[in-house]
């Protein structure tokens, strides 16, 4: 054997050697690979979105300034407002005109100008009304003009205005202090009332016929979930008057029998002429009611993770994700709203948009019979709630924040109030398992972006969604949850419900959904369509055009 023979064998075994030292030090380590990297989502809005962005807290600012020194009459804060006064009733964007937005953002167009809409209650005025001004420009106002004929074909008659918190307030100190105390041996001896053991629920609409200002109002325990606890009292308010002096109570209802007034309630019970069913007190958590768990707390809920971080992007007003691209905003009355969804570029719908909810229910209680609840008058927006992480959304969704102004003349803040997030659906997208001729797998994750808001009205809690699908579907989604309505449960009361406690009854009632969809697909500008979905899951269309 020559040395160069001997050279080669060397080389050889110490490259063998080498390679089993590195097999042993890498034994038991994880593999390593070579990831995939998602680039962050492109965002190539430009702030072009901000045309339709909310108003910040600072333009509200302004705007609430520009009425105060500009419209020649005193405006009272609305938070503290008598009916007899003037106040600002709410304060939101003015989206501009559609065609004056396509231009901007397709046709190269001055950007539109920024304004607001001001609804205003005009209560100290030879004639009271409801007046909304268009204010602008902003940031710094400079004029404004009345839209409201434009709007509704005329003046909006003051009894017409959506009920203010302060209004109920003063509805309450009425009843506390004008109506219960003319039935003191009723109130406290069958109902155990003091000034804090009653909620009153109110009810809408406020009469049948034009002109009518009248609620019932319905009372309840004052405890966790009072909404199941009727006591079997209803009062019809009249508080049709700008004075409060003047209001009235003009009937009674108590456990199937209706009365002038509470002193003649009040008069049939000191002479054993009622028939009293006396309602347990309740706990203050609510017993049945309460929302304590009932259970000790389980084991940890599975957790949604992204180990590379979100696929998605959220910028200002504007949300990319993988072929779709839209702004959001949150209206203070109808609540969340998406314009300008494009997939692949293209844009597909110009808006869609809540609109109302609106609640039908039965009862052979007055309250119950009569109620036709209209959310957007409460303001849907107004009372969308704050998010809880790993409940209402994932714990690693991205939360935002939403500015309103209504009921008063400063802005308020509802912290977390939307949240956007990808959430993978649980089965394939599409998938096959070749076992024949051939053997492969291919499969794709099916996963979808959500953009979500919750809003709490009254007993109700509406889950309102918009899912995005990597096939280029959208979905409009809402859930009901929270507390049914009830009516005190009496004679034939389960003919209009179910009973769910000794003396309450869950009432029959239906929801209907109204949502906007301004369609603008393959460059086409269709009509737009309002859309409704009930309980019985069927959809009517609804044409309408808007210029």
């Amino acid at each position: 054997m020559n040395v160069k023979t001997v050279l080669i064998l060397l080389v050889l075994a110490l490259a063998t050697i080498f390679a089993l030292v590195c097999v042993l030090l890498t034994r038991g380590r994880a593999p390593s690979t070579c990831q995939p990297q998602h680039p962050e989502q492109e965002d190539t809005d430009d702030g072009q979105s901000l045309v339709f962005a909310d108003l910040t807290p600072e333009e509200m600012v302004q705007v609430v300034r520009y009425l105060q020194e500009n419209l020649g009459v005193p405006l009272v804060d609305a938070s503290r407002a008598f009916p007899s006064d003037n106040c600002i009733f709410s304060v939101d964007v003015q989206v501009p005109a559609k065609a004056e937005v396509l231009r901007f953002l397709d046709g190269g167009g001055a950007r539109p100008a920024r304004e607001a809409l001001a609804v205003l209650y005009f209560g100290n005025q030879p004639d009271p009304n409801i007046t909304e001004y268009v204010v602008g420009p902003l940031p710094t106002p400079a004029y404004h003009r009345d839209v409201t004929v434009q709007k509704y074909g005329g003046r909006v008659p003051y009894h017409r205005r959506p009920t203010l918190a302060v209004e109920y307030k003063q509805i309450a100190g009425f009843l506390r202090s004008q109506v219960f105390s003319t039935a003191p041996s009723f109130m406290h001896q069958v109902i155990e009332y003091n000034e804090t053991s009653l909620a009153a629920m109110t009810t809408a609409p406020r009469g049948f016929q034009s002109g009518d200002r009248a609620t019932w109002f319905v009372l309840f325990q004052n405890v966790s979930g009072f909404f199941l606890h009727p006591v079997g009292l209803e009062v019809l308010v009249d508080h049709s008057s700008l004075d409060i002096s003047q209001w009235v109570v003009s009937r009674v209802f108590y456990n199937g029998q209706y009365y002038r007034d509470m002193v003649q309630l009040e008069s049939a019970y000191v002479q054993g002429r009622i028939s009293v069913e006396k309602v347990k007190k309740a706990p203050r958590d609510g017993d049945f009611s309460s929302m304590k768990p009932r259970a000790p707390p389980a084991a940890m809920f599975p957790l949604q993770y992204e180990p590379q971080g979100p696929r998605y992007s959220v910028r200002n007003n504007h949300v990319v994700f993988q072929a779709w691209s839209f702004a959001f905003g949150m209206s203070v009355n109808t609540g969340m709203r998406l314009f300008d969804v494009r997939y692949q570029g293209e844009r597909v719908v110009y808006e869609i948009s809540v609109q109302e909810a609106l609640s039908v229910y039965g009862s052979n209680c007055p309250g119950g019979m009569s109620t036709r609840y209209m959310d957007g008058s409460f303001g849907i927006g107004r009372f969308t709630s704050p998010l809880v992480r790993g409940v209402d959304c994932p714990y690693s969704a991205t939360y935002m924040d939403v500015y309103y102004l209504a009921q008063s003349q400063v802005s308020r803040t509802t912290k977390n109030a939307l949240c956007v997030f990808e959430h993978n659906l649980g089965s394939p997208l599409r998938r096959h398992y070749s076992n024949l001729q051939s053997f492969y797998y291919g499969g794709l994750v099916n996963s979808a972006l959500i953009v979500r808001s919750i809003a709490t009205l009254g007993n109700y809690d509406y889950v309102w969604d918009f899912i995005f699908y990597q096939n280029g579907a959208i979905e409009a989604k809402v859930q009901a949850t929270g507390y049914v309505s009830s009516s005190f449960l009496h004679g034939d009361g389960l003919r209009y419900g179910n009973r769910v406690w000794e003396h309450t009854l869950g009432t029959i009632h239906t929801h209907s959904i109204n949502y906007k969809v301004d369609l603008d697909v393959g460059g086409f500008v269709c009509p737009e369509l309002r859309l409704v979905w009930d309980l019985q899951g069927k959809w009517a269309s609804i044409p309408w055009m808007e210029v």
